[in-house]
């Protein structure tokens, strides 16, 4: 069967194209390809091809270096724009960062890592700092071997070891071209898990709302709550109220802030301004003395080396490393989604791959440097997009502005109230429950809300480990369901053309008499091919019972539509040598309609396509209906099965 070739069925049919097979490709460079479009399918080394070698490396760093590509072109509107965006973020950054406990972490984390990305980035509106939902699970998995309160350092140490362990496998799996993986994490999955996350942030939170001392190293819901309402006598109302005050006066300039876009900056400098007037307050008052905790001393100075101090000959070594997995995919995930978003409202492209090795490299260097795991924030993003920054400088203007603190300012946030930096935490949390996602996904996909809630119900009720590793679960299971139980359908023709479509989608698509024609919406391979055999079956067995209840003319031909079929295995080959088989038992004749490149050179590697006949292979269903009506009005049925006058 030659590639262009045409063959004519009879006089007094329109031809019908012969079905070409691809030209032959030696298994090596067909493996190349697929592999090639696997990890690389945007052929970043398209660039270097041709080149010098004094280019290629030029090349080389500014791929690994961005900055190196667009710092060239810097202009003085561009510093403008980023200045003004790198101190809005830093307003953020600074009540966030000393959110975190120890708060000095929190500033240490939104100055060195903020400074690799932006040499190394690939975004121009992401923003980076520490994240709460990735210290949680820090802090639920690292937690398990050790408890903070009981060995600060070695837990302090440990976080340090998982950060790096994180920032190695994200720096890796850009480098390998994996960043793909983050893809098996689904929409579901992230809302579900980042909503379960920040539910459990902010009722932890209640600690520092209530003044409590004592307070459960538990992550779930019921641990959090238990030991909130078993200290009903430690409440102390003098906190509660401040922290009630100061959580409304935050949600309400975000609610001002999103209902009047222009006025972003109300809500950016509303934690700023929450610390301020907190630490104000306590100060005056002295509300300290009162039962009111406050952040107490920290430490003034730029970030301490703690390369020395990563426990690689720790016991807990195969701990740190799997916190620093788990918590690295999360955060990569969470990270290329925030910069893929804003990217899209710009125009312009995010390479997942570069970004992954920017957050490996930043938290490698974060966690040399006593930071813990950074990402990019959502929030703070948003700020920075607003603020209408221009490129990753401003994150530069940010980590300046927290350098200034940690020398300068540290000193002035003695009295900075804990309740105040709980509400901050409890207001940026609430954010990330997405009550209209997960009514979206109700509607659009029952089975994706399942997955949702799977997430959320298991890091809420459960574990951080079980909420993520669920979810995950029946996604996959979901996945090869679609494989193992692909879609069959019968196809009807649309009145007054040549088309034909699903019966169950088109009412007014009708079935041809004495044609039975489904279609395989999925690849054949060894995980469907006995399902997808037994289905055909019962089509054809269905078919003939319904004909035969209606008087209506026998069942002549199948015609497997299969332009759906993406690919096939030998365990598809062999399905369709029982289907034909079965079919000739039954007098019926098998058509095959629109194979595509791959299964139809499969097909003519295995002789399948000598088995069946050549002149059973049609271009489109309608060319298949059309030709086999045609013999059927002209020919004997004995001799259609033989008839080497149709090639």
């Amino acid at each position: 069967m030659g590639n262009g070739d045409y063959k004519y069925p009879a006089a007094g049919v329109e031809c019908a194209h012969r079905v070409a097979v691809p030209p032959p490709q030696p298994f090596t460079k067909s493996l190349k390809t697929s592999l090639k479009e696997t990890f690389v399918p945007d052929d970043p080394l398209r660039q270097f091809k041709n080149q010098p070698a004094s280019r290629i490396f030029r090349l080389g760093l500014q791929y690994l270096f961005p900055i190196l590509e667009w710092g060239p072109r810097y202009s003085f509107q561009f510093l403008k724009a980023d200045l003004i965006s790198g101190i809005t973020i830093a307003s953020l950054a600074i009540p966030h960062g000393i959110a975190n406990q120890p708060p000095i972490l929190g500033l240490y984390s939104s100055f060195v890592p903020p400074l690799v990305y932006a040499m190394m980035g690939s975004s121009r509106d992401l923003a980076v700092g520490t994240v709460a939902v990735g210290s949680l699970m820090m802090g639920s998995m690292l937690g398990n071997e050790v408890k903070a309160n009981e060995h600060p350092q070695t837990y302090l140490h440990l976080a340090f070891l998982a950060t790096f362990f994180a920032g190695v496998f994200q720096a890796s799996l850009g480098l390998l071209r994996l960043g793909f993986v983050v893809d098996f994490l689904s929409h579901g999955t992230k809302v579900g898990f980042m909503g379960g996350a920040a539910t459990v942030v902010c009722l932890q939170q209640l600690k520092g709302i209530l003044g409590l001392d004592h307070f459960t190293h538990g992550t779930d819901i019921v641990s959090v709550m238990r030991s909130v309402f078993t200290q009903t006598h430690q409440w102390r109302w003098e906190s509660g109220v401040m922290g009630c005050c100061f959580l409304f006066f935050l949600m309400l300039t975000k609610y001002f802030s999103k209902r009047r876009p222009k006025f972003f900056w109300v809500s950016a400098m509303a934690p700023l301004t929450s610390v301020i007037l907190g630490s104000l307050l306590v100060y005056l008052t002295r509300a300290d003395r009162h039962g009111v905790q406050v952040i107490g001393n920290l430490k003034k100075g730029l970030n301490p080396p703690s390369l020395s101090e990563l426990p690689f000959g720790s016991p807990y070594l195969s701990t740190a490393i799997k916190t620093g997995i788990v918590t690295g995919i999360i955060a990569a995930a969470e990270g290329i989604a925030v910069g893929r978003s804003f990217a899209m409202s710009k125009n312009y492209h995010i390479d997942g791959n570069k970004e992954m090795i920017a957050f490996g490299m930043m938290n490698i260097a974060g966690s040399c440097t006593s930071c813990y795991l950074t990402t990019g924030l959502f929030s703070r993003s948003e700020v920075n997009f607003n603020a209408g920054c221009k490129t990753a400088v401003s994150n530069i203007v940010m980590a300046m502005a927290v350098m200034i603190t940690l020398l300068f300012l540290t000193p002035l946030l003695h009295y900075t109230p804990i309740v105040v930096l709980s509400s901050i935490s409890i207001a940026a949390m609430l954010g990330l429950i997405d009550y209209d996602a997960a009514i979206h996904l109700w509607k659009v996909d029952k089975f994706d809300f399942i997955v949702c809630m799977t997430a959320y119900i298991g890091v809420g009720f459960g574990s951080v480990e079980i909420g993520l590793v669920l979810p995950v679960a029946i996604s996959l299971l979901r996945m090869l369901l679609f494989v193992a139980r692909p879609r069959t359908s019968v196809l009807g023709n649309i009145p007054n053309s040549k088309i034909y479509r699903s019966v169950d989608q088109y009412p007014a698509a009708s079935t041809v008499p004495g044609f039975l024609i489904l279609e395989i919406d999925a690849p054949i391979c060894f995980a469907n091919a006995g399902y997808l055999r037994e289905r055909i079956s019962r089509w054809i067995e269905e078919e003939e019972d319904k004909l035969e209840a209606a008087g209506e003319s026998s069942l002549q031909y199948v015609i497997l539509a299969m332009g759906a079929v993406g690919n096939i295995d030998t365990s598809g080959i062999s399905m369709l040598e029982e289907v034909k088989k079965s079919t000739e038992r039954r007098g019926l004749k098998l058509v095959l309609a629109n194979p595509g490149g791959e299964v139809i050179k499969k097909m003519n590697k295995s002789k399948f396509i000598g088995v069946l006949g050549h002149e059973w292979i049609y271009l489109t269903v309608g060319e298949a209906v059309g030709a086999c009506n045609f013999m059927l009005h002209t020919c004997k049925p004995e001799a259609m099965a033989d008839d080497s006058s149709m090639v």
